[in-house]
């Protein structure tokens, strides 16, 4: 639901003149557009009438005093016949201003679900890419813009390497005691592995990937390879977003190693002539939920046990027609989306160079009360207190859709 303290409106006190004109402010419309929009009935319209009424406050706001001509028009002829001696309280008038610009950036925000989505090095054919345009269009998902992106730039950026963040801080800088294991999380590494997490840690049993590497005698490369093996439900249990741990045996007993897969993922990005091709895509929350994106229409991380029809799985039987140098894995598995509205928003701005002010989301998030640098800050999921705990802000906003997502991040900072 469209949260109320977003949707004040913009009151018809704001201009001093006569009643004739106060009727035919757009700003009621415009606020009627913004609660349809909130219970879930699309308004299309609703952007361009809050311009008008922008518009129209402007016009007026000029020196404190009307100074356009009597009949102006202002977007579809709501406004007209403006009187030349028209008194404005300019401090009200920009209380509204600002207020309709949130309101404005609000629904633009949340109008669509947007995802970053992009073809992994080892799935870049032209086959892989004409089945995935194929399946955007068969689930009603538009595609807004794409593009390629070779080996040297994504090395040159960092791009891999913003993308993957908080992947690669757990699996190279962190240590052990540092990591910030939720509490499900514990639970189900003890169901699995029938050892408590803090013991194990106290013991010195759990190891980041670049630490495992030395303990096992391997490089990058000879540690994927142990890792692939690993079964999700077996001896691989995921605490969070990017956030993995597998049971590997050494020496007649289990060592527990963090995010095993990174030391060798990096260069398939980076190394000739690796690419990766990307898409821009958005949707309606009403027709498709980002969770339902993501489940059926993506598939699960593991593409063997992705469900029949999505694109992973597809991808997984279909591997050697599709062009694929091998049968893809849990790290292989073909394509990339965002886990959520605001991590497709972070993935923009890494990987195309959208403007964190500009971007839809960014946009509501600063307009509504988040400082630009505390959302750059975010972006870089960063734990915040939620419930008494820190946690990682893009757990928290996975698959939600973009409006919940949006008052849930604004909720998390304590907005007003």
């Amino acid at each position: 639901m469209f949260a109320s303290k977003f949707l004040k409106g913009v009151s018809r006190t704001a201009v001093r003149g006569s009643s004739s004109l106060r009727q035919r402010q757009p700003f009621r419309k415009f606020s009627a557009s913004a609660s349809r929009q909130s219970r879930g009935q699309p308004d299309t319209t609703s952007i361009a009438v809050a311009a008008a009424g922008l518009t129209f406050m402007l016009i007026l706001g000029r020196g404190g005093k009307a100074n356009a001509a009597e009949s102006a028009t202002v977007a579809h002829g709501e406004v007209t016949d403006i009187p030349k001696d028209a008194k404005v309280d300019c401090v009200s008038l920009e209380s509204r201003i600002v207020t309709l610009e949130k309101e404005v950036s609000f629904i633009e925000a949340v109008r669509k679900n947007r995802a970053f989505v992009f073809l992994k090095p080892h799935a870049v054919t032209p086959a892989v890419n004409e089945l995935v345009k194929k399946g955007f269009e068969e689930q009603g998902i538009t595609i807004v813009g794409e593009g390629t992106l070779n080996h040297d730039v994504i090395d040159k950026n960092l791009l891999i390497d913003t993308h993957y963040g908080a992947i690669a801080s757990k699996a190279v800088k962190l240590e052990a005691r540092e990591l910030n294991v939720p509490a499900k999380g514990k639970a189900g590494f003890k169901d699995m592995f029938g050892k408590n997490w803090d013991d194990m840690v106290k013991a010195g049993k759990v190891y980041n990937a670049k630490e495992a590497c030395a303990k096992l005698g391997v490089d990058g490369a000879g540690l994927d390879k142990i890792w692939s093996q690993l079964k999700k439900g077996q001896n691989l249990i995921k605490f969070g977003g990017g956030f993995y741990c597998g049971g590997i045996e050494y020496d007649g007993e289990i060592i527990y190693v963090i995010n095993g897969f990174y030391m060798s993922m990096r260069s398939k990005y980076t190394v000739a002539p690796s690419s990766i091709k990307y898409y821009l895509v958005e949707w309606s929350p009403a027709a498709l939920s980002w969770e339902h994106f993501r489940g059926k229409v993506l598939g699960a991380t593991d593409p063997s046990s992705a469900e029949a029809g999505s694109l992973r799985r597809k991808i997984y039987d279909k591997w050697q027609e599709l062009g694929l140098p091998a049968k893809p894995d849990t790290g292989d598995n073909g394509v990339h989306a965002s886990a959520s509205p605001f991590e497709a928003f972070a993935e923009r701005c890494n990987w195309t160079g959208a403007k964190v002010n500009e971007d839809p989301f960014g946009k509501a998030l600063i307009l509504n009360g988040i400082p630009q640098n505390k959302v750059e800050e975010l972006m870089g999921d960063a734990q915040v207190p939620y419930e008494g705990v820190k946690q990682s802000i893009f757990d928290l906003l996975e698959d939600l859709d973009s409006e919940e997502c949006l008052i849930k991040a604004l909720n998390i900072c304590k907005v007003e």
